[in-house]
Formats: structure tokens, C-alpha cells, sequence
């Protein structure tokens, strides 16, 4: 994330008042919020609603990566699609919902599957990435990716009524990445998915909102902002309950990801 002053219009002040007068935000959170670049990586339920206040929080650069199309079944939970949006591809349907809802923001989008081949290439430059994706093998290969490019990684998944987010940051010394909580046995594509056993809808959105929230507290963290930026701490949602708790995950220094 650059340095440089980052000056917001009248009607960009304007627009985010609201965090502006926020002492944990303020106009040099705001203003690094409009610098920074996020990279969010599968647009179904949890990329949805995170993209939304993502969006809304006036995130400056947004790089979109989903190759799948939108279907009905989708429509339950993924809020940003419509009917209208049955058949069409997701990353160009997001694109199309953020020029309506703000046509200032930068949108790059990549309607391409994630693989260990193009995944640097994405997220080089990147101030953060978060990975909403569906299966082990990507996740893992995204976290690599994020640890050897330096960038910092949410990751968040969910299954029926249970949800998990979580800030990795294993380019950092002492700190884990994703593959020193899962570990090597998940790099096959053989996890179950949300067709095979259901999710809320609901759920899905807390787990999506958690994130943005969670990935704002990153961004503004140079700012004095909303403190630790809770590096290697994993929140676990349960929507039954309801109810959170929290692991802290420790660096494996025979990770091979980050050790």
C-alpha cells in the first residue's frame, strides 16, 4: 500500500462520513482504505456479501477471480446476482453490480480457475488477498502463493451452519500461514462442498461480512486503526449456538509452506 496521500473528493468524503468520524477509522483509515488493493478470490456466497461491503467501505482497487457461472441454486446465498444473471459468468456479473454501486472504484476482474501457474501473477502487488474458494487444493495453493509474494491472507470457508475466518500472514517471521493449520493432506481436490451437504444462507452472509470487517481491520492497522490485526488467530462461527470462539494457530517451522 503506497504512502502517498491518497486526497478524498467532497463527495467521496461525503460518501463515507459514517467511517470518517470513527476514531478507529478517521479520514487516514479512510484514505488508506481508498489506496489499498484486495484481491478476492472466489465471488459465490462468501465473496459476495464481503464484496459488497468491500465495496461500500471504498476499497480503491478490487481484483475479482472467479470462473464459474452463476446458477439458480446460487441465488440462495451469493447476494449479488439476479435472476438476469443465470448463465452469465460471475466475474463479469460482479463487475457489472460495483459500476452500479460505485463507478470509481478500479475493478479488475479474471474469469479464470485459480492454479499454481497463474495464481502469482494475480496477487503480485496485492496489499491483501482473501480466498473465499471451495476446495483444500486451492486454498493451499493460494496460501503458498500469498507467502512467497509476501502478501497477506483471510481466509474464510463454511459448511451448513459453521463458519471459520482467519488472518495468515507466514511471509512474517513467527507467523503461520494456512498450510500450518491444515497441513499437507488437503492438496487433493476431495473436499466435501455446500451442494453435497447444504449451508444457510444466512450463515454464509455473517461469514462474508465477518471477513470484509476483518480485512478493514487490516487495512487501516498502519493507521493506529482498529489494533492488532490478529495475525494467525482463527474465529470459528457457529450459527446454531449462536456463537464464536477463537484458536491461535502457531507457525509449524516444518511447514512446507512458510517454514
Amino acid at each position: 500500500m503506497s504512502d502517498a496521500p491518497h486526497p478524498l473528493s467532497e463527495e467521496r468524503l461525503d460518501r463515507f462520513a459514517r467511517h470518517i468520524v470513527l476514531p478507529e477509522i478517521g479520514g487516514a483509515g479512510q484514505a488508506a482504505i481508498s489506496r489499498a488493493h484486495v484481491v478476492l478470490l472466489g465471488l459465490g456466497g462468501i465473496g459476495a456479501p464481503a464484496l459488497q461491503y468491500l465495496a461500500g467501505a471504498g476499497i480503491g482497487k478490487l481484483t475479482l477471480v472467479d470462473d464459474d457461472k452463476v446458477s439458480a441454486s446460487n441465488l440462495q446465498r451469493q447476494t449479488i446476482y439476479t435472476t438476469r444473471d443465470i448463465g452469465h459468468g460471475k466475474a463479469v456479473s460482479a463487475r457489472r453490480w460495483l459500476a452500479n454501486f460505485d463507478e470509481k472504484l478500479d475493478v479488475t476482474i479474471h474469469d479464470r480457475r485459480i492454479a499454481p501457474d497463474n495464481v502469482r501473477a494475480i496477487i503480485d502487488g496485492a496489499d491483501l488477498v482473501i480466498d473465499g474458494t471451495d476446495n483444500f487444493a486451492t486454498r493451499l495453493t493460494v496460501s503458498d502463493a500469498c507467502v512467497a509474494a509476501g502478501v497477506p491472507l483471510l481466509s474464510a470457508a463454511v459448511g451448513r451452519f459453521q463458519g471459520q475466518v482467519g488472518a495468515f500472514a507466514g511471509h512474517r517471521d513467527g507467523q503461520p500461514c494456512y498450510r500450518c493449520f491444515v497441513g499437507d493432506a488437503f492438496d487433493a481436490e476431495d473436499c466435501d462442498t455446500c451442494a453435497e451437504d447444504g449451508v444457510l444462507g444466512a450463515m454464509v452472509g455473517w461469514v462474508g461480512t465477518f471477513a470484509a470487517m476483518q480485512a478493514i481491520r487490516i487495512l487501516v492497522h498502519a493507521t493506529g486503526g482498529m489494533g492488532d490485526p490478529q495475525w494467525g488467530k482463527l474465529h470459528l462461527m457457529d450459527g446454531i449456538k449462536p456463537g464464536m470462539r477463537t484458536l491461535n494457530i502457531v507457525k509449524d517451522p516444518a511447514c512446507s509452506g512458510c517454514g
